[in-house]
Parts: structure tokens; sequence; C-alpha cells
């Protein structure tokens, strides 16, 4: 079992230090362990949720599991 600091975590799974406190807050990334005035995450439990996004992509019924954007259509050039 291994513990990652912030710095760790947020270069293994590509999210800045500031979103993963937000998704931590939000109940939507593992909780911090707290040794003195430095947090780390247990690696195994970072690893899992890692696991659980890839395995929610899978599953999703195509296209799913993308962002969507709106696009408006183009705009029409008027004829002089």
């Amino acid at each position: 079992m291994r513990f990652l600091s912030k710095r760790k975590v947020s270069e293994k799974i590509r999210l800045s230090r500031t979103e993963i406190d937000r998704k931590e807050a939000a109940g939507k990334f593992p909780k911090r362990v707290q040794i003195g005035f430095r947090v780390f995450w247990v690696e195994e439990e970072v690893d899992r949720w890692m696991q659980t996004l890839i395995e929610k992509r899978n599953h999703a019924a195509p296209d799913q599991h993308r962002e969507t954007t709106t696009t408006q259509p183009p705009h029409e050039l008027a004829a002089d």
C-alpha cells in the first residue's frame, strides 16, 4: 500500500489540484488521509476510481460518455 501526495495524484490522473478538491468535496473522488499537516491519497483507491470511470465508459451507450456541445446552424450569407 502506498500514499500519494496531491501533486502525485494530479500527475497520475491529469487533473488539477483544484479539480481534485472539487471532486472530493462532491463525493466523486476518494477521500484524503491526513498525516500531520500533509494530505495523501491511498494509491489503490485512486486506481479503483480510475477503473470505475473506465468501466462506466465501456458500459455506456454509444456516444453517451462523450462530452456534447451544442452547435448552431451556420449563418447564411445574404444575397446582394
